[in-house]
């Protein structure tokens, strides 16, 4: 989930102090897209037996400017380089933060993360981690973040007689979800790199003089290029380390090994062993990161926010009794409330009768065909999934791997309103299937800023058709994946999108028509698009507040979601059935595939903004976004009115516990912001 990259160098490398830093400075920059809350680095000398960190709740653009990292930076690297050679083998890793576990305010959570003499950088999410330290708590946690149990297993498995080789390979085999890690420690000059998906690219001087490593191919090819590390360094070939791979380098012999978690070759396992008595004296961990940890439980739960937002949780409205007493059409489940809805004498209303049936399932077999000329013929992936977590890009996911036999990168965008349960299932799959998963992240800072704006701006004049600005932040996702294609050189894309999620009704409380033969969620005629484009102009004069520093945000999301090219691009339910029970039973048996404790349904779960926009439309208009997808599927013929009537009383319970994650991320009084909500016009009430 996060950006690491590093170096490993022997004396005879090539390296100086100046192209030492810029190769630091350059790889910063360029990792921070896959996070921005924290950075750190860590050093290790083997001149002075010193391993040094230095972390910060800062992004990384802004630690290389800070005046305590150039001294710290200037001081762990004297003795080591100069302007003409190394004077000394040395090594150093880094990493970019996206905060899953534990707080970065609290800098022990942050990377690189110290315990026991070892230090680590990790990208990924440790999903059993709870688990692991019930079974092992002689382990002795200290912090939130996750990187903790797979340092302290490895540690524990070494300090038992393995090899540095056979206690990581142990280690790994013993968490669940996604871990790339790179590991120095103070007992041994050999380092290790890692990975059981695939998330760690690296590149090899001819001599092993010196290894360059990072999260993404793209990364380092580019700074290889900016930085003419080839002619400089010999750096030509950019490789792969694939899932359940890793390596040891020794910085004193340049002794590389190539490992597999799936056996351990005794001959590799002896030279490691080697490789660990050629180590020098026991090095020291001194950490100079000048955050104070603040003093926070290491477990958090709800139950201490359930008592302070007590009478918050009694005041959400579910109007029950008043929303079933509404007409609804006869054959779905749309009710009078509905944007544009009329109904005939039979009581069946228009969006049922000017329905096409899509068919799902009946184009497998030749979606099965198409894709043949998209798959590898040399193990190398072959199409970017786009990979939210929810529960139909999971699905999609797996179908693509075991049904279509290829070889995916998935993708997801992070905007600050991905949920850490999200993330979660993101790990659990991407490590279960061994895949890669590029992050790219918003500066989630300020894309929770605009939402706190927007959100503000709406509760001073609350519109129906100004909701979708809570969400504007996330539609930036088309834009990156054809930036993602571009920088792997993969061609395809296939999106989980389901046309049964379609939601006119968004649009229509601006005043547009449905347009009933679209093909695709996104897809607005352009007559559409300058009614929407006007409908939200004159909002923003009429609501000054709109006119934000949200605003050029907002303009590249609707660009992006409505004008970005789409090339080689395919929607996996357009081709297979949708099956609601069979995604959901795979999910929970493969994958162990995690659900929210505060709703009945699987879908939207990993989505932050849901809860809350939700609330509104159910609590304002009796529907929300369930009864379109319900009756959908009623019109699909994949089930009946009655099931989707009792489903939705259910699904549109008020997300409490959810609706506080939100106000609390985006920094909004929730008891200010339901008690405006409360207080809209009822559209089910005749006064």
């Amino acid at each position: 989930m996060c950006g690491i990259f590093g170096i490993y160098a022997n004396s005879s490398t090539k390296l100086n102090q100046k192209l030492t830093t810029d190769i630091v400075k350059k790889l910063f920059l360029l990792s921070e897209t896959r996070g921005k809350e924290s950075s750190g680095i860590a050093i290790k000398n083997t001149c002075n037996h010193r391993i040094t960190v230095f972390k910060k709740s800062v992004p990384a653009s802004k630690l290389i400017h800070d005046s305590q990292f150039k001294k710290y930076f200037e001081d762990s690297i004297q003795g080591i380089v100069n302007e003409n050679k190394c004077l000394q083998s040395f090594a150093l890793m880094a990493h970019a933060r996206l905060v899953t576990n534990g707080t970065q305010e609290n800098n022990n959570n942050n990377q690189p993360v110290i315990k026991a003499g070892r230090v680590a950088v990790h990208n990924g999410i440790i999903t059993n981690v709870e688990n692991l330290w019930e079974k092992y708590p002689h382990l002795n946690r200290q912090y939130e973040v996750d990187t903790e149990i797979l340092l302290s297993l490895i540690t524990n498995n070494f300090q038992n007689g393995k090899t540095l080789i056979e206690a990581t390979i142990d280690g790994f085999s013993k968490i669940e979800g996604t871990a790339s890690i790179s590991i120095f420690s103070e007992d041994t000059s050999t380092i290790i790199l890692a990975t059981n998906n695939g998330s760690i690219y690296y590149t090899l001087a001819p001599d092993n003089s010196c290894l360059l490593f990072a999260s993404e191919g793209f990364i380092l090819e580019k700074a290889i290029k900016e930085l003419k590390l080839d002619n400089l360094l010999g750096l030509h070939e950019v490789m792969w380390m694939q899932s359940g791979t890793g390596l040891s380098y020794n910085l004193i012999n340049k002794q590389l090994i190539n490992f597999s978690f799936k056996e351990v070759n005794p001959e590799l396992a002896q030279l490691d062993a080697c490789g660990i008595q050629q180590g020098t004296t026991k090095d020291e961990v001194v950490n100079f990161s000048p955050d104070k940890p603040i003093d926070i439980n290491l477990i958090g739960n709800f139950s201490v926010l359930h008592n302070r937002f007590d009478k918050v949780k009694q005041s959400l409205e579910y109007n029950i009794n008043e929303i079933k007493s509404l007409q609804r059409c006869s054959k779905c489940v749309l009710p009078s409330t509905f944007p544009f809805i009329e109904f005939d004498e039979k009581g069946i209303c228009n969006y049922c009768k000017s329905y096409v049936v899509k068919r799902q399932g009946v184009r497998e077999e030749e979606f099965k065909t198409l894709m043949k000329q998209y798959q590898s013929k040399n193990g190398k992936p072959d199409c970017i999934i786009p990979f939210s977590g929810g529960r139909d890009s999971s699905y999609g996911l797996h179908y693509i791997v075991h049904e279509l036999g290829m070889k995916p990168i998935t993708y997801t965008y992070d905007w600050g309103m991905v949920t850490d349960l999200a993330r979660r299932n993101i790990a659990r799959i991407c490590g279960k299937l061994g895949l890669e998963n590029i992050i790219v992240s918003a500066d989630i800072t300020k894309k929770r800023r605009n939402i706190r704006l927007n959100v503000e701006a709406w509760l001073r004049k609350p519109q129906l058709g100004m909701i979708p600005l809570f969400m504007a932040g996330d539609k930036q996702f088309f834009y990156f994946v054809n930036q993602i294609k571009k920088q792997t050189g993969i061609k395809l894309d296939i999106w989980s999108t389901n046309i049964l999620e379609n939601t006119d009704f968004k649009v229509g409380f601006c005043g547009v028509k449905p347009h009933f033969d679209k093909t695709r969620p996104d897809h607005l005629p352009l007559a559409n698009k300058v009614k929407l484009a006007w409908y939200y102009l004159r909002n923003f004069i009429i609501t000054p507040s709109y006119l934000n520093a949200s605003i050029p945000d907002t303009l590249a999301s609707f660009y992006s979601y409505y004008a970005e090219p789409r090339r080689h691009f395919y929607q996996l339910f357009d081709w297979i059935e949708w099956n609601e029970k069979k995604i959901e039973q795979t999910l929970y048996k493969e994958y162990n595939w995690e659900l929210s404790p505060d709703t009945i349904t699987s879908w939207r779960i990993g989505d932050g903004t849901a809860s809350f926009y939700n609330y509104i439309y159910y609590t304002v208009t009796g529907f929300s976004e369930f009864d379109t997808f319900r009756s959908n599927q009623i019109r699909e013929g994949l089930i009946t009115r009655e099931f989707a009537i009792n489903r939705i009383y259910d699904e549109n319970r008020p997300r409490f516990e959810s609706m506080i994650w939100y106000f609390d991320t985006i920094g909004i009084n929730i008891e200010k912001a339901i008690q405006r909500v409360n207080q809209i016009p009822k559209l089910y009430r005749a006064d």
